[in-house]
């Protein structure tokens, strides 16, 4: 009889836990991160006996969820990627919609600027046509600091996001380090699994890979041990990891993610991060396209106005005086940042200023600067594509061929010591119009040429030009009077009447070949006599010469900038306006694919893992109605067997 008591007790004990067991389940339908539970129920060791082993029911083993590491680790690897392509995505749309914007793009303001400009070169004398050109320029500026300004917003944007990405992700692995206390003491008391800290830690750690990709280690004990980066923990059993946002202490305008220990703080390679998550999105973002944006930017603007200004320049306004600045450059191009770290005692102060002609030389990229005392030597890197230079401290100032110049201001520079060289990241940003008098528009050309009013000869002399390197003080006789003497039909003389001195003599003539002396050239054409004359001099009273607001106009459309990689003008402004809008738009949607991409993975990859971890009602209304008529069973048996039991109590 205690056999059969013993029997039932133990089915109905089985059945009693499979019932609550799928009721858990069923109350969890809607629980995040909840894997189904079933009992594992095993058949007890049969007794010997001379007929035969006799059977003796069944116990429960063990409540186990039904997890795969494997499934879970896919939906850990999807998600993290579907969250660093949204990120990214998000960030880098906001971007393409400004610069690709019909109306607030740069493009109008380029094309309206260089209309009024034209329409100076078709009426120079004009003061009206010169006020719209002016007012064309005011906007041209007031656009490009427009755009500069909301990318700047943008990357503040950034800074605050990441605030929030470390605020989660710092509480979530606190949490995790707790549950892994309560999980590894849970599972010493009873010696089973603690299914429901687990799936509360297994969720704590997808919402933690959300925000910063992890990998996970298991330990004897239970605990997790959790690793970002390229291995950097942050969580180990029952300690967390604290991270914090501190100043880059290469560029002051952007912080970085540094681990935060013992009231200092230890710096993770910011490129370690950027493999997947929200905090990888936003780190890659801010670090290629956020970048190359605000530089291909500020090139634009940089390299529109130094060669309008170079060219104003050349040219002579209504005042009768050579062109000057039309647009001035801010001092922070290029800006220089001494890494924090560099040795203070003693600090060099490296300087840098943009070559008189850097449009074409200008890169969209940054550079590094790093000395080595044992070879006296500054070593340039641009941070693009890891090409290095060799300087040496002897030969500072150094012209580069990236279109700067690179001094040492003061101090003495200690090894080991970095700056960060940033030649276009402020250019938008800071450029601005450098006159409001409609006068110093240089429209027309500084020097007049003539033919004597005696000549007998058949040659005649063009308009003449002025060289691109003429700009006072580089030479200041550009406008003395200078008469050239044909000696023979094959020779001539040059004089500076001006300064009463001889230039040269007996030069040989080519007909229609060029002629340059004080920073023009002029070219004279046909068979001259003897003491024939040609002069050239200052363009007195010439306000309505527009040879030069001609060149300024002939600007919009000519080869100033170049590629990366090339050094030689390739593109005009708005060609590299539009290779940045290009390369934003690419990007852009390559993200918006990728993100599709990896939602499709997700999804995919959650729908093999709820199929075995999944919580199915149907199923489990089943499985309710099979163990609620097991429970029956089990209570018949055990009213059966006190039914034979008052049976043998009533033999008299």
């Amino acid at each position: 009889m205690a056999g059969i008591y013993g029997i039932g007790v133990q089915a109905l004990n089985s059945a009693q836990l499979s019932l609550l067991t799928a009721e858990h389940n069923i109350a969890n339908v809607n629980t995040p991160g909840f894997h189904r539970q079933e009992v594992l129920q095993v058949t007890n060791f049969a007794l010997p006996s001379g007929s035969g082993y006799v059977g003796q029911g069944s116990q429960i083993e063990s409540i186990r969820r039904l997890y795969n590491s494997h499934l879970d680790d896919q939906v850990l690897g999807a998600s993290s990627q579907s969250q660093f392509y949204d990120t990214y995505y998000s960030a880098i749309k906001q971007i393409d919609n400004i610069l690709a914007d019909p109306n607030a793009g740069l493009s109008p303001s380029i094309q309206g600027f260089f209309k009024a400009v034209n329409t100076v070169a078709n009426d120079p004398a004009s003061i009206p046509a010169r006020q719209v050109l002016l007012s064309g320029a005011e906007a041209l500026v007031s656009r490009f600091q427009s755009i500069s300004a909301r990318l700047e917003s943008i990357r503040n944007g950034i800074d605050t996001q990441l605030e929030s990405v470390i605020t989660n992700i710092n509480s979530y692995s606190t949490q995790i380090a707790d549950l892994n206390k309560q999980i590894v003491t849970a599972q010493s008391i009873v010696g089973q699994p603690p299914n429901d800290l687990l799936d509360q830690r297994d969720q704590l750690i997808s919402k933690l890979n959300e925000q910063i990709r992890v990998t996970t280690v298991t330990q004897n004990d239970g605990s997790y041990n959790v690793f970002i980066g390229n291995g950097q923990p942050a969580v180990v059993g029952e300690t967390s990891f604290t991270l914090a946002l501190q100043d880059d202490p290469a560029d002051p305008a952007q912080k970085n993610i540094v681990f935060a220990q013992g009231g200092g703080y230890t710096t993770i390679p910011q490129n370690l991060l950027e493999n997947g998550g929200v905090l990888g999105g936003l780190l890659s973002f801010r670090r290629t396209s956020l970048g190359e944006a605000e530089n291909a930017l500020g090139r634009v603007a940089l390299a529109l106005a130094q060669t309008f200004n170079n060219q104003n320049k050349l040219g002579q306004d209504l005042n009768g005086v050579l062109g000057q600045d039309l647009f001035s450059i801010g001092s922070t191009s290029p800006t220089i940042y001494a890494n924090s770290g560099n040795s203070s005692s003693g600090a060099a102060l490296l300087t840098a200023t943009l070559s008189s002609n850097a449009a074409g030389a200008l890169t969209t990229s940054d550079y590094t600067l790093a000395y080595n005392s044992a070879s006296s030597n500054y070593t340039l890197t641009q941070l693009s594509d890891g090409t290095a230079t060799t300087i040496a401290s002897s030969a500072l100032p150094a012209t580069t061929s990236y279109g700067f110049t690179i001094a040492l201001s003061s101090g003495t520079p200690t090894n080991g010591d970095k700056w960060l060289l940033l030649p276009t990241r402020f250019g938008a940003r800071d450029i601005s119009v450098a006159t409001t008098d409609p006068n110093r528009i240089a429209a027309a050309a500084p020097i007049r040429t003539a033919e004597g009013a005696t000549n007998t000869g058949s040659a005649n002399i063009n308009l003449g030009s002025v060289n691109t390197a003429s700009q006072p003080p580089l030479n200041s006789n550009l406008q003395n009077s200078v008469t050239i003497t044909f000696t023979s039909a094959s020779t001539f003389n040059v004089t500076d009447t001006t300064l009463g001195s001889t230039l040269a003599t007996g030069v040989s003539y080519t007909s229609g070949g060029s002629i340059s002396y004080n920073g023009w050239t002029v070219a004279i054409s046909g068979v001259p006599a003897s003491s024939d004359t040609y002069t050239i001099a200052t363009n007195t009273g010439g306000v309505g010469d527009n040879r030069n607001a001609l060149a300024l106009a002939a600007l919009q459309t000519s080869n100033k900038l170049a590629n990366n990689s090339s050094g030689t003008p390739t593109t005009s402004y708005q060609g590299a306006y539009a290779q940045l809008l290009s390369s934003v738009g690419n990007k852009t949607r390559e993200n918006q694919i990728n993100s599709a991409a990896q939602q499709s993975l997700l999804s995919s990859s959650k729908n093999s893992q709820q199929q075995l971890s999944g919580v199915n009602l149907d199923e489990e209304a089943a499985n309710l109605l099979r163990f609620q008529q097991a429970y029956q069973a089990a209570a018949k048996m055990i009213q059966v067997g006190s039914t034979l039991f008052d049976a043998i109590l009533n033999i008299k």
